[in-house]
């Protein structure tokens, strides 16, 4: 593990998920019924269908590939680290047992990280799960951004553009799951610091079927900018093109404004203390 997080989690599953027949591992079969689910499991929604197909196979084929296991503090049974998905459908598919090898998470946080390179490499994790996994990486280990992100082998300015998505309101949540709006539309939504007014630009979006473009405009009108169409008409292409490289570069909105006689202003925004510091250093850097 220590040498893991010298390297980030995003380095791959080699070192965790094993090939059968290999020498290095030998492969259990073990009671079901033995096997928890990971209390720190990122990922919340498995597609019904998907895990009856999967049992259909494992009924005719049997489990190709091994789950991983950790072993429960107590040392009576197992916390599943990877292959959630293959140990749902065994059940339904009757087994009592499953092949698996067993690998050591020596602390909570090992448990946690160790199942963030299933999910979020393997299982295609949507948004609001990936950023919840952040947001127990931040609260219960008391990790920095750029700290997660070493960790899960991401740039800092992904982590935390992420973990934004948790300020939005409750249906804009339930919204993105469903994916009734793109993860760019709820972006431009958190725009929107209340709650009410985020719910109410949602019922706009989806009734008129705007796209990520004209819901930032309405961002932009709702909070109370005048024309913004008209702005961006007299925007050149190179300061457009200015504009995404320095958003680009430092992974947060920015608005850059030209004058005559090469005058201006940029704005860099920020949405915490946290991440006000992180600009602050990478721009003194």
């Amino acid at each position: 593990m220590a040498d893991q997080k010298k390297r980030g989690l995003g380095r791959g599953l080699e070192s965790l998920i094993p090939v059968l027949g290999s020498a290095d591992d030998s492969i259990a079969e073990v009671p079901l019924a033995s096997i928890k689910p990971n209390p720190r499991q990122p990922r919340t929604h498995f597609d019904a269908a998907e895990l009856e197909e999967l049992a259909a196979s494992i009924r005719e084929h049997g489990v190709l590939q091994p789950v991983v296991l950790a072993r429960t503090p107590d040392g009576e049974g197992y916390y599943l680290i990877a292959g959630h998905r293959r140990w749902q459908a065994a059940k339904l598919a009757g087994r009592t047992k499953i092949a698996a090898v067993v690998r050591t998470a020596p602390d909570d946080r090992g448990l946690l990280e160790l199942a963030l390179i299933e999910n979020v490499q393997r299982s295609n994790l949507n948004a609001l799960e990936t950023a919840a996994a952040y947001q127990t990486l931040a609260d219960d280990f008391g990790l920095s951004h750029e700290e997660i992100a070493k960790r899960v082998g991401k740039r800092r300015t992904t982590v935390s553009n992420t973990l934004r998505l948790m300020r939005l309101a409750a249906p804009l949540q339930a919204a993105l799951t469903r994916g009734i709006i793109s993860e760019g539309h709820a972006r431009a939504l958190l725009g929107l610091p209340e709650a009410e007014a985020q719910t109410a630009a949602l019922a706009n979006i989806v009734k008129r079927e705007l796209s990520v473009r004209q819901t930032e405009q309405l961002v932009r009108q709702l909070q109370g900018e005048k024309h913004p169409a008209k702005r961006r008409i007299k925007q050149s292409a190179s300061v457009a093109e200015l504009e995404n490289r320095v958003r680009d570069k430092l992974g947060t909105k920015v608005a850059l404004r030209r004058g005559r006689k090469g005058k201006g202003s940029l704005i860099i925004y920020f949405y915490s203390d946290e991440e006000l510091e992180a600009l602050i250093k990478h721009l003194r850097a």
